[in-house]
């Protein structure tokens, strides 16, 4: 039988035909979620059995320790951590606390409006109405400008049957001259019961504020809607008069006219180019396209794309009030379910908001305002998006201003840790030199997520360049330590890579404490090829042989406790081999490559067989040959027995 050289590539497989039996992705996840959640649950705190009512007063009294103690650690940058303590005292059906925490909170977080929310909800859902009123008055005297606050307020008195207080929150919410959505809530809110004389004298306030083409627009669409076509034909003409930008009065003049609009449209281009310049007729063609624009976003305000166009196509105009309103418009069209699905193409319309005004109008304070203004509509307690806070802390870094970074950057890590955001802010004070900085961010990343691999990884290179070795190996250690990591292959092999130049003897120790967790075959061959390489100062030979006996120990392994993984046994000689080069002891133990049938299945009463690659180790084929022998021996003893009879 010809021998296989395994010096030159692997061993090639014949058969392709699929397994009997097929795994499939979905069941290689499933497998995985539940060896990291049966690696989770080792570490989860006991429970707590409860007997009478001493203990539960202990045990209350232990958490609220827990909780004051991690709002005097982080209870300034975290608002979650207050919120969290509250619905723990209202779960204890402890509602005078509960409500003094909500108290303490407020007091500590005066700019974090949805504390407000999460108290006034809470005051809500115990039906402590009067509590809930209060809750809700100051917080829209504190933060008038969050539209949020205002609805939620508005719904609870509605909820409550209400109307007359809820009618009262609409004036003094539009006495701010708020965005136009808001007007047309009311108009709503009055509609639903019918109050048509109300809502007209709304829309006149209206189009006081906003005197805009969607106001008009608007205003006259409600009076067709109740029959009264003189009236809004009246606000037709009205808006024409009062509109002072000519394009505006031409746009509601388009609306004026209808389901003639796109006629008439192609009936004046026609006419500009056979009769205008060249302007008139981009003049018009622009005129057509933003009626198209405003008639898509009238039917669907939700098309977050249409308004990109409409808002590149006022760009490219230039002109800045018109490109600020249309943007106002997009914003003002927020996603109607607290799902980030929802929400991922509409905070772009955001990023865009700001970009133009930081780059295009150099606006500074805009721009500032626009990224605020984002991220307090943004409902961080069910998702977040890393990406916001990072651009609003790098506008922050390009206008010098990195007091204004660190806190939001710091704000962030309280209500929505992120990798990216950490990593962000250590990069910050790592090019400051805040080193103490560095530690406890690094400190806080690692404490918020430990199964982080490259975490920690780069935790102790940032040691190993300040040269605080002691440091360095503590943190390799507690790495190691730590009972679930997504890739714990990569925290070893850094930890023995810097001990191979640090001091070797560590990093044999190192191996040896890993073949005590693994007797996986890549870590014997890189112990092998780390005794193989020679340092300064060592004896040839005596790497030789320590290489030799960790080969010899990883072949004893899978010879007597995994005699069935062959296909690691040959990487292991293969490796072996390469590293032993000139000598010929290795050779010798290599396995002859041989071709076997076995039985897979049975179809239209046949035997089915399939072909497959064995391998026959020295050990085995001499076990094999010296059977062979003695059977031979057997028949030959017995045919003479039986020839003598004869």
């Amino acid at each position: 039988m010809a021998k296989t050289d395994f010096r030159n590539g692997g061993v090639r497989v014949k058969n392709k035909n699929p397994a009997p039996i097929q795994i499939t992705a979905e069941q290689i996840l499933r497998e995985a979620r539940d060896e990291q959640a049966a690696a989770y649950s080792l570490i989860r705190p006991p429970q707590w059995q409860i007997t009478d009512p001493t203990e539960l007063d202990d045990y209350r009294e232990q958490k609220r320790k827990s909780f004051e103690t991690l709002i005097r650690r982080d209870g300034q940058t975290s608002a979650g951590a207050w919120a969290n303590y509250a619905r723990w005292e209202e779960s204890q059906h402890d509602h005078a606390r509960a409500r003094s925490v909500y108290e303490r909170a407020l007091a500590a977080h005066r700019n974090d409006y949805t504390l407000f929310l999460k108290y006034a909800e809470f005051e809500m859902k115990n039906k402590f109405a009067n509590h809930a009123r209060n809750v809700w008055e100051r917080a829209v005297a504190v933060f008038p400008r969050v539209s949020q606050l205002w609805y939620k307020y508005i719904h609870m008195e509605e909820t409550v049957g209400n109307f007359s207080s809820a009618r009262q929150i609409f004036d003094k919410w539009m006495q701010w001259n708020p965005h136009t959505e808001a007007w047309l809530s009311y108009v709503r809110f009055e509609l639903r019961y019918e109050e048509i004389e109300r809502a007209r004298s709304i829309f006149e306030k209206l189009v006081q504020c906003h005197n805009k083409v969607g106001a008009w627009v608007r205003y006259a669409e409600f009076e067709k809607k109740n029959g009264e076509v003189a009236k809004a034909r009246n606000c037709y003409e009205r808006g024409v008069k009062n509109l002072v930008d000519e394009e505006d009065a031409e746009e509601l003049l388009v609306a004026f006219a209808g389901n003639r609009a796109g006629y008439l449209y192609e009936k004046f281009i026609a006419f500009e180019r056979g009769y205008g310049c060249q302007q008139s007729i981009e003049d018009a063609i622009l005129a057509k396209k933003r009626f198209q624009y405003e008639d898509e976003v009238q039917k669907n305000p939700l098309n977050y794309d249409v308004w990109f166009d409409y808002i590149r196509l006022e760009e490219s105009v230039g002109r800045r009030e018109k490109i600020r309103e249309v943007y106002e418009r997009a914003i003002a069209n927020v996603p109607p379910a607290a799902e980030k699905r929802f929400w991922k193409r509409y905070i772009y319309l955001w990023i865009s908001y700001a970009l133009y005004e930081e780059l295009d109008v150099n606006d500074l304070d805009r721009a500032r305002a626009v990224y605020k203004e984002c991220l307090g509509l943004i409902p961080h307690d069910k998702f977040s998006f890393s990406k916001i806070w990072v651009m609003a802390a790098n506008f922050e870094i390009r206008q010098l201003n990195v007091k204004g970074a660190r806190i939001i950057l710091g704000n962030a890590i309280g209500r929505a840790p992120k990798g990216n955001i950490f990593e962000k802010y250590i990069d910050l004070e790592w090019r400051f030199g805040n080193i103490d900085r560095v530690r406890k961010l690094y400190e806080k990343y690692l404490e918020w997520s430990p199964e982080n691999a490259s975490a920690w990884i780069n935790y102790v290179r940032m040691e190993i360049d300040l040269q605080e070795i002691d440091r360095a190996r503590a943190i390799f250690e507690i790495a190691i330590s730590q009972p679930a990591l997504d890739k714990p292959e990569n925290i070893w092999k850094a930890y023995i890579d810097y001990e191979s130049i640090m001091d070797r003897e560590r990093a044999r120790e190192l191996f040896e404490r890993l073949l005590e967790r693994t007797k996986n075959v890549k870590v014997w061959i890189s112990y092998g090829e780390f005794e193989a390489c020679t340092d300064k100062g060592d004896n040839v030979q005596d790497c030789v042989d320590r290489a030799r006996k960790v080969y010899q120990r990883g072949m004893d392994y899978f010879k007597l406790y995994a005699p069935e993984l062959k296909e690691e046994r040959v990487m292991l000689l293969h490796h072996w081999l390469k590293s032993e080069l000139s000598f010929a002891a290795p050779g010798a133990m290599m396995p002859e490559k041989i071709k076997r049938r076995r039985h897979v299945q049975v179809e239209k009463g046949k035997a089915v067989y399939e072909e497959y690659i064995d391998y026959l180790f020295p050990e085995e084929l001499q076990t094999s040959k010296t059977n062979l022998i003695q059977a031979a021996y057997a028949w030959k003893k017995q045919k003479i027995a039986s020839d003598s009879e004869v």
